[in-house]
């Protein structure tokens, strides 16, 4: 049996640049970490003594024969395409909820790779697991989707994620002491709206603009992650804040499907109580709502958002790991 741990992420500045249909011609740049929650994939040769050959187990328990039965479209696509002949047992269990722009489908891919691989005895690179899960989602899977998210979960860490004109791209980390990643880390509050979404249906609705109507937006994003970074090396961490909030507003027009009358409500109402800024996490449509709310304001706060799931977190320099591997024993 394997079993693989691979983190959620948080995407500060950049989202939107990292889709291949700007950065291949443009270049892009985004900051983002890990967290230290996760998603875990246990997987194992499934003995031939049972009257199904695949054993998928997920919100759905699929007993199958064959790979083409499999309901679980990413799974279904992986075991043809890693050509997987034994039967298999797969689970998965997640610390966030999917569709809620935590990361969770590129986080998946990533840690279903590097469960796979590890199974068939197949030695993959930080550099090597992303470039495969980018290709899997984009080419295999035909998804719209960015490549911060699988960079971020197979690599792990505080960065920045530099595309190159071409495709390749370079992961530096953002080199802050302890004590300082610490106040950044709790001067933030993740809170669940509770609406699920699906990040490439709103992706869908800008993507192919981005050369046109959407080209200043993109422009400005990458303003914001160049911004961010002196910020962060200046440790005045309350202009982080503020800076979440102007790229928030320039992000949001990139699609009418970025936000809701309710979503803009929440976050309205979060400015009134002490947030100086924040984010809907992801492609935007609903999920998380990362905001900066200075420590000592937090516990007020909360009063006025008792109705929501907050979900406490510390960053993680941790990417996809196998954590347990009982193959050859």
């Amino acid at each position: 049996m394997i079993i693989s741990k691979t983190p959620y992420r948080i995407s500060f500045f950049g989202g939107g640049s990292d889709y291949p249909q700007w950065y291949l011609k443009n270049g892009g740049e985004v900051i983002s970490t890990t967290i230290d929650k996760y998603i875990y994939l246990s997987c194992r040769n499934l003995p031939p003594f049972f009257n199904h050959k695949h054993r998928i187990v997920w919100s759905k328990v699929e007993l199958v024969k064959n790979i083409k039965e499999i309901q679980h479209r990413a799974v279904r696509n992986m075991l043809n395409h890693f050509k997987i002949k034994n039967g298999l047992e797969i689970h998965y269990d997640g610390d966030l909820p999917a569709r809620s722009g935590m990361g969770s489908s590129s986080c998946f891919v990533v840690g279903l790779i590097n469960t796979i691989c590890t199974l068939k005895n197949i030695k993959l690179s930080k550099e090597n697991l992303a470039k495969k899960s980018i290709y899997f989602e984009q080419k295999i899977l035909k998804e719209t989707v960015g490549s911060q998210d699988q960079i971020a979960a197979a690599y792990g860490g505080f960065n920045k994620i530099k595309f190159f004109p071409g495709g390749n791209f370079r992961v530096s980390p953002i080199n802050l002491n302890q004590r300082n990643i610490r106040k950044l880390n709790q001067n933030l509050v993740l809170l669940y709206t509770g609406v699920k979404r699906t990040a490439h249906h709103i992706a869908n609705s800008y993507v192919k603009k981005l050369h046109k109507e959407k080209k200043n937006e993109i422009y400005q994003i990458l303003d914001f992650v160049r911004e961010a970074e002196n910020i962060l090396k200046s440790n005045d961490y309350d202009n982080f804040g503020k800076l979440l909030h102007e790229s928030w507003l320039t992000k949001r027009n990139l699609s009418n499907k970025m936000s809701s009358t309710s979503i803009d409500d929440i976050y309205n109402f979060a400015l009134k109580k002490g947030a100086l800024g924040g984010k809907l996490l992801g492609a935007g449509g609903g999920g998380f709502f990362l905001l900066y709310v200075p420590y000592e304001r937090q516990k007020k706060f909360m009063n006025y958002f008792k109705k929501f799931i907050r979900i406490p977190f510390n960053f993680n320099n941790l990417g996809s790991t196998v954590i347990f591997n009982q193959t050859n024993k």
